[in-house]
């Protein structure tokens, strides 16, 4: 196991987070979405979007944490977000009430993939669902690419299943499948061993 720690995002991390999006994606997703998008995505522009997601968040329950990983230097590595239900969260026709304000949704949760297997995607979901809870949410949910084996595995080792909800997205005239992920939140937290 890695030593490393999760901390609230910093605006000044918004390069780095955006940075561990894009190579992530164009490892993680290479075979899932179409080339071209991953080629053209802007590194400048996701990194003005995290800049604004960090400094002012739509609401006190959007969270960005980063996962640093400590060595004879300190490297940013991953990070996730998260924030109450929006209707990016719903499945197609599904009613705005179906998701209530207890719910929270998972937009990103992205570990750099050289620095997968330390336990840093573990310590990011740990730190959100203790955040989760002091905000009050009792689920939390999450889209998945049904072809993102890595994801899905993580998740559902950690006692997410899907809820029975699925989607495609349109990208570039091209329709990738997705599924929702579902986990009741505990109360308390786990006793210490």
């Amino acid at each position: 196991m890695a030593l490393g720690f999760v901390r609230p995002a910093r605006p000044e991390d918004a390069g780095e987070i955006a940075r561990i999006q894009l190579a992530t994606w164009r490892v993680a997703y290479r075979r899932l979405l179409p080339r071209q998008v991953l080629a053209d995505l802007d590194e400048a522009w996701l990194a003005q979007r995290w800049e604004a997601a960090v400094r002012q968040p739509p609401g006190d329950s959007h969270r960005v944490l980063v996962a640093v990983e400590q060595a004879e230097q300190s490297y940013l590595v991953g990070f996730a977000a998260s924030g109450p239900v929006d209707p990016e969260a719903l499945a197609p026709n599904e009613p705005a009430e179906a998701l209530g304000p207890e719910v929270v949704a998972v937009t990103d949760l992205l570990v750099e993939p050289r620095w997968g297997r330390r336990g840093h995607g573990s310590r990011l979901l740990a730190a959100s669902v203790d955040l989760w809870r002091e905000s009050g949410f009792t689920r939390a949910l999450a889209w998945v690419f049904e072809g993102d084996q890595a994801s899905r595995k993580f998740l559902t080792t950690a006692g997410w299943e899907p809820d029975g909800a699925g989607r495609a997205l349109d990208v570039d005239d091209m329709l990738v499948p997705q599924l929702r992920l579902h986990v009741a939140l505990p109360t308390e937290p786990p006793e210490a061993t």
